[in-house]
């Protein structure tokens, strides 16, 4: 039963953080090692973030749908899905190719600690240039563009990054507006945590019990619900405000974190 506590608990970190540039991972990470969590091969921190997944497919249903609609006579809906899945492939290819790589050595909280302070300076920075938009619109940046924001959001692979933090700041340094990055953002996100979804769930299948897909089945559920809250109203906020709340909220949770490493181990 405790278990299944801390999986709801986990998962409602998982759906608050997977779309904020803090590094929903990184949190995951980092919060189960201070409560002893543990998952078969990791799996937990990285199948429960389809229940993120499936909120902005519900967000973004009428979209989409309009958009799958379109293709066949749409020339500008066929580019931007082509775009979205040139964003999609670095990571699919490196994602593959490091997956062992980044589950047993990268997952590691004091490598998640180091990254969320670095990114946190990282975001500070970014708020401070005096960036001039030049995209607006999502589904109309140029091809090239998109296959930039795709290799920038390899970064994320290592926990603590944040892929929403690497894509945002990626597409506003090549000149998208606040919204649009983080639009374009969401888009990403669901073909590059679908198939981060579906490659881990094929390497690890067999070693999960039925006790493991019911934690997995609460943390999901649970960042379904909690995701739902914040793809509605990241957009507005993002557009408003910059990135200084998050930012100092990376750099101390990171050093707390390395504090409580420190002390307790």
């Amino acid at each position: 039963m405790l278990q299944i506590v801390e999986a709801l608990f986990l998962g409602l970190i998982e759906g608050l953080t997977e779309f904020l540039p803090v590094s929903s991972t990184g949190h995951l990470l980092l919060i189960g090692h201070f409560l002893g969590f543990e998952s078969t091969g990791k799996t937990f921190e990285v199948l429960i973030q389809l229940g993120a997944i499936l909120a902005i497919l519900s967000v973004y249903f009428n979209r989409l749908w309009a958009i799958a609609k379109a293709l066949p006579t749409d020339p500008a809906a066929r580019r931007f899905v082509i775009g979205v899945l040139i964003a999609f492939l670095p990571a699919a290819l490196i994602g593959a190719v490091l997956h062992g790589f980044i589950k047993e050595v990268l997952f590691d909280p004091w490598i998640v600690c180091m990254t969320l302070i670095g990114g946190g300076f990282v975001l500070l920075m970014v708020d401070g240039l005096p960036l001039v938009p030049r995209h607006t619109d999502a589904t109309k940046f140029p091809l090239p563009m998109y296959l930039k924001i795709g290799l920038i959001q390899c970064v994320a692979m290592v926990p603590g990054v944040s892929r929403s933090g690497a894509t945002i700041v990626g597409a506003m340094l090549m000149g998208a507006d606040k919204r649009a990055a983080a639009e374009f953002s969401f888009f990403l996100a669901m073909p590059t945590m679908t198939g981060a979804f579906a490659y881990d769930l094929l390497k690890n299948y067999k070693n999960l019990s039925a006790d493991d897909m019911t934690v997995i089945a609460a943390g999901f559920v649970a960042a379904f619900l909690s995701a739902l809250v914040v793809v509605k109203v990241l957009l507005d906020y993002v557009s408003r405000h910059g990135f200084t709340p998050f930012a100092l909220w990376r750099i101390v949770l990171g050093a707390a974190g390395l504090a409580g490493l420190i002390v307790f181990g």
